[in-house]
């Protein structure tokens, strides 16, 4: 319990602190493709998933860590990334931008945390188990990619390698804008690690590297995988209410840790305080929570689960999470931002 406490928990508190500090939320990245024609945060990402499929491929490789791949259902992935891309637009946060936005004192975050939990734990271990029963049956495929099409993993490696590459370059090189900035109130560590701000891209490959450490940490506690966040949510839940202490795996003492982590930063950076959200906010938050822990149970994983986590193994199942997660949050996008200003223009 003690290796599974320090090793989740210190993973946990160092992407939580990243996470905070470059307001590292997918939520806002997928959104910012479609309403602002901005990739960057979705470049970012990319080389989040880079730099972890590198690394831990070479490690499965080496032997270090054991074969993560699993069969799974490829209608629950559809239709489960689908929704789970609506609630997180609802819920104004992806998983970890929820944790984190929690740990900054964001009550309506709070809310949504709490309906993404309980939704998970209902549709792993109680009620809506049957929903999840249910879909698991149908096109049931087993996720790795490279071995069921016969050839190399490395391929797939060396082509997201290169696509990365590509769109970085394309990015930087785009004309930069010149934006003002204040002057420092801080000084050494305190301004590096409270202060200054961090490109995009750089917050990317930090991840990349807090994902990839996730692998070894978490198989030396006993665990096959990487960072999961919707799992190890239902787990906390469900310990609350049970009691159950086989529920306290190395998952949830990181997501544990993501919410001390983002506590800190925010805390560090001045940005902690309680907000309270108005009516309106607290039914999306509700609704979108409920949505995230449905989906993310039907296609087993969330943002990091299946966006991050399953793509760098090159799993199938990731690589139709993240696209479907995507149109998920273009449609609500469309409904709740582009619709009532087209409407309020007369269009």
């Amino acid at each position: 319990m003690l290796l599974k406490i320090i090793s989740g928990g210190l993973v946990g508190i160092a992407f939580g602190f990243v996470l905070q500090r470059t307001r590292f939320c997918m939520t806002g990245g997928f959104r910012d493709m479609y309403i602002a024609k901005n990739n960057t945060l979705f470049y970012a990402f990319l080389i989040a998933i880079t730099v972890e499929s590198v690394g831990v491929l070479s490690l499965i490789k080496l032997g270090i860590v054991s074969s993560p791949y699993e069969d799974y259902s490829v209608l629950g992935a559809i239709i489960g990334s689908y929704l789970f891309g609506i609630g997180i637009v609802l819920a104004g946060g992806c998983a970890t931008g929820t944790w984190y936005r929690a740990a900054e004192g964001l009550i309506g975050s709070w809310v949504a945390l709490f309906f993404y939990m309980l939704s998970a734990a209902s549709m792993k271990y109680g009620a809506l188990q049957f929903l999840n029963q249910a879909i698991s049956k149908y096109w049931v495929v087993n996720d790795n990619l490279a071995g069921q099409l016969g050839i190399s993993v490395w391929y797939f490696v060396l082509l997201l390698v290169i696509v990365t590459i590509l769109l970085v370059i394309r990015e930087l090189n785009k004309t930069k804008k010149i934006v003002a900035t204040l002057a420092p109130k801080y000084k050494g560590i305190r301004h590096l690690l409270f202060e200054k701000q961090y490109h995009k891209f750089w917050a990317g490959f930090v991840i990349g590297l807090i994902a990839l450490i996730a692998w070894p940490a978490s198989e030396f506690a006993g665990r096959t995988g990487g960072l999961g966040i919707t799992t190890p949510s239902a787990n906390l839940i469900s310990y609350v209410a049970t009691g159950d202490i086989n529920l306290l795996n190395w998952g949830v003492f990181l997501v544990l840790g993501i919410f001390l982590g983002s506590y800190i930063a925010a805390r560090g950076a001045g940005e902690f305080r309680w907000r309270l959200p108005d009516i309106k906010t607290i039914r999306k938050s509700t609704v979108g929570g409920i949505l995230m822990g449905i989906g993310a149970s039907w296609a087993g994983g969330c943002t990091i689960g299946n966006g991050l986590t399953a793509t760098a193994v090159i799993s199938s199942k990731g690589w139709i999470a993240l696209p479907l997660t995507i149109l998920g949050v273009w449609t609500a996008s469309y409904f709740i931002f582009v619709k009532p200003n087209q409407y309020l223009k007369g269009e």
